[in-house]
């Protein structure tokens, strides 16, 4: 078995791993990407022709890793010659005083959004069924998801990254705090670091290594339903709706339709042992969702999609460093925005040790997670419940 020896080896080829592979490899720094299924898989969670971008979070920290990843997006186009970024405008609507804190957390970041009433948001956007003020946010937009891959992953290899997809990681040896192994079927690699960014896999990938928070896997069940207004005249938007499914979601796929999804509610499930078809009852309360607010689609004209969700009880991040073993999980259904801010996070913690907002260690405080924010023996900042991709 062959052995090559590489500053760091990043684990996981969706969208987290690919960005810290080009910020690790424009930094001039030996790097090999190691995938385990074929390019534009769709086992995971990065696949697809749509995510929705939005500065629109109540949380500081929250905007400033997006506005840097606005940045990061744009020089990501350049770069590649890729159109990634669409800008729409984004909308959150619905009887929730959460709204008034999002309000808040824009106002005190200096982010554009204004109120808009039931009439204005209507007449802006007939497609989407209005009974409650609105929240506009100009800024907002999509992003194309499997072309985003692509174009991280060809930064990456231009920088000097080894790209290589169908090449599952066996185990992961830690030798010491400055040298690590990593193995595959058909050989291994000797590394400084390693950048776990597996998302689904983490627990069984590194659990052993990393004192990860409690992660739920689920498999989530939106679908593209036919648009029956002009794709390109829809915004991003969130609703914030009570009952079984929570909030809801919803963007132009062009070409597909429009995408409308509940959030973090699907069945839990192995990734490696998914049916992929959606669940009967949860999919027919979708559709009678579309059918009730969202007038703009045919709710018996559609596509369902599967994916799976990663989240931590907090919905935080994971992004943490134990040894020489960094780990990034905990990303679904909402960091797909952030992605190239990821890879620096990232970067700098492979490289130098740079942590960002504790919010995103394993175990805040030394202390375990919990549903209510960052550690259970430091109470947690009030933050919104993330709704939408």
């Amino acid at each position: 078995m062959s052995r090559s020896d590489v500053d760091v080896v990043v684990v996981g080829g969706g969208g987290v791993g690919s960005a810290a592979a080009w910020q690790l490899a424009r930094r001039g720094r030996s790097v090999v990407l190691l995938e385990q299924f074929a390019a534009g898989h769709t086992r995971g969670a990065s696949h697809g022709a749509s995510r929705i971008f939005r500065l629109s979070y109540p949380d500081r920290v929250y905007i400033d890793l997006a506005r840097e990843a606005r940045e990061l997006w744009r020089e990501l186009e350049n770069t590649t010659g890729t159109a990634l970024l669409t800008v729409t405008g984004g909308v959150d609507h619905g009887d929730d005083p959460q709204l008034d804190v999002l309000a808040a957390g824009l106002g005190a970041a200096g982010v554009p959004h204004s109120w808009l009433t039931p009439d204005e948001a209507a007449e802006r956007w007939p497609g989407i069924r209005f009974d409650t003020r609105a929240l506009f946010h100009p800024d907002s937009g999509r992003l194309h998801a499997d072309r985003s891959v692509r174009a991280l992953q060809s930064a990456a290899a231009s920088a000097g990254a080894l790209v290589r997809h169908e090449t599952p990681v066996t185990s992961i040896e830690v030798l010491g705090d400055d040298t690590v192994l990593v193995h595959t079927d058909t050989g291994s690699y000797r590394a400084r670091r390693v950048v776990a960014a597996v998302n689904a896999w983490a627990n069984a990938l590194v659990g052993a290594l990393v004192p990860l928070p409690p992660l739920r896997v689920t498999q989530e069940q939106p679908a593209h339903f036919r648009a029956r207004l002009p794709e390109d005249t829809w915004p991003s938007f969130g609703h914030r709706v009570g009952g079984a499914y929570g909030g809801t979601y919803g963007l132009a796929t062009p070409g597909e339709g429009i995408k409308v999804g509940f959030h973090g509610v699907g069945p839990e499930v192995d990734p490696d042992h998914r049916d992929y078809a959606p669940e009967p009852a949860q999919l027919a309360a979708l559709r009678e969702y579309a059918r009730t607010w969202v007038p703009g689609v045919d709710p018996d004209t559609f596509t369902p999609i599967s994916c799976t969700y990663t989240t931590t009880p907090d919905a935080d991040f994971v992004l943490d460093r134990v040894g020489p073993v960094v780990v990034a999980t905990g990303f679904s259904g909402h960091g797909f925005k952030f992605l190239p801010a990821l890879g620096r996070v990232l970067a700098d913690l492979a490289l130098d040790g740079t942590r960002p907002d504790r919010r995103f260690a394993a175990h805040p405080g030394g202390s375990p997670r919990t549903a209510t924010g960052a550690s259970s023996e430091a109470p947690a900042e009030p933050r919104q419940p993330v709704v939408g991709l």
